[in-house]
């Protein structure tokens, strides 16, 4: 007996839509084992090293020459997340790709406060010539920012890639307590848990796809050596993403002149953070990059490059 070809319809949408989930998964597996990919170039690079303030050193690869530009990554990522974009960006600017606190070659000081990263980004400039133009890239870009609030001048331009703030509901708000979860994983050697977790909790990506990244993704054991550096982008995020506005003066002495960029296939709340950014800061304009995703920094590294090298040295913002 046939079966009614109703039935035989559904069977062939389950399984489609079985595969498209698959594919899916598998998409985003790839993509992320770029973002993190550990096998990025550094030849023609130059292994330097400062002291902050407070006594950390801070590791740093300077590559290039033109005008000073410090790169600051995003979360469980150190200088090889940003060695691709700094390769095309040393083409036209003396590039300062350094280890943030904790993590690669740089030492770190407890107790965390991201003040102190921001006295290393002062430090990294105070090296280089005394101003410099800043790109930060996720919870990097909001590090970055608030450089350019404390330091002045010092930060003659800043462009800021897709920082993930969440200022409605276009998005989970994030847990208060998630960096101290995190952290407790951390210091009881729980590493792959919270790594895990913050992927989960923090980023929103599905459970079984992070036990994937887990077993297949190469990068997973130096992001679980960092660890317990994740609760320090939390810190630096704090206040911005609870589907609330951002707050109303902590950006008020922001001088330099900033491109809040996100890229054309990201998901909303990163576009509608970005606004709201723009809003609140006096020299600022929001651009969408076409085609672009927030793993660009190192998915579309050339042409990320390209768009900061074209705001840095031309573009003009009143």
């Amino acid at each position: 007996m046939k079966r009614p070809k109703l039935h035989r319809l559904l069977k062939r949408l389950g399984i489609g839509a079985l595969c498209f989930a698959v594919g899916s998964v598998l998409l985003l597996l790839i993509t992320i084992r770029v973002m993190f990919d550990t096998g990025a170039d550094d030849t023609g690079a130059v292994q330097k090293m400062v002291t902050s303030k407070d006594g950390t050193t801070i590791a740093y690869q300077q590559s290039g020459s033109g005008p000073v530009l410090v790169l600051v990554s995003a979360a469980l990522a150190d200088h090889s997340g940003t060695a691709r974009l700094a390769k095309h960006l040393s083409e036209h600017f003396r590039v300062i790709n350094y280890d943030r606190r904790g993590r690669g070659a740089s030492t770190d000081t407890p107790p965390y406060s991201p003040d102190r990263e921001v006295e290393d980004i002062e430090a990294l400039i105070a090296a280089n010539g005394g101003s410099a133009f800043v790109f930060g890239s996720s919870s990097g870009a909001v590090l970055a920012l608030d450089a350019a609030n404390k330091l002045g001048l010092k930060v003659k331009k800043l462009f800021m890639f897709e920082p993930p703030f969440i200022v409605d509901s276009s998005r989970p708000a994030i847990a208060d307590n998630l960096g101290a979860e995190i952290s407790d994983l951390a210091v009881q050697g729980r590493r792959n848990e919270a790594v895990k977790l913050f992927f989960t909790q923090g980023i929103g990506i599905p459970g079984p796809a992070v036990t994937l990244m887990r077993f297949f993704m190469p990068g997973w054991s130096k992001m679980t050596a960092m660890a317990h550096t994740a609760r320090y982008d939390l810190a630096i995020l704090n206040g911005t993403q609870t589907g609330q506005p951002l707050p109303s003066n902590r950006w008020d002495s922001v001088s330099a002149p900033t491109l809040v960029a996100v890229g054309g296939r990201s998901e909303p709340f990163f576009h509608n953070g970005a606004k709201a950014l723009v809003g609140m800061l006096a020299h600022a304009q929001y651009r969408s990059l076409a085609g672009m995703n927030h793993g660009a920094v190192l998915l579309s590294a050339k042409a990320l490059g390209s768009q900061v090298g074209d705001f840095l040295v031309t573009d003009k913002i009143k």
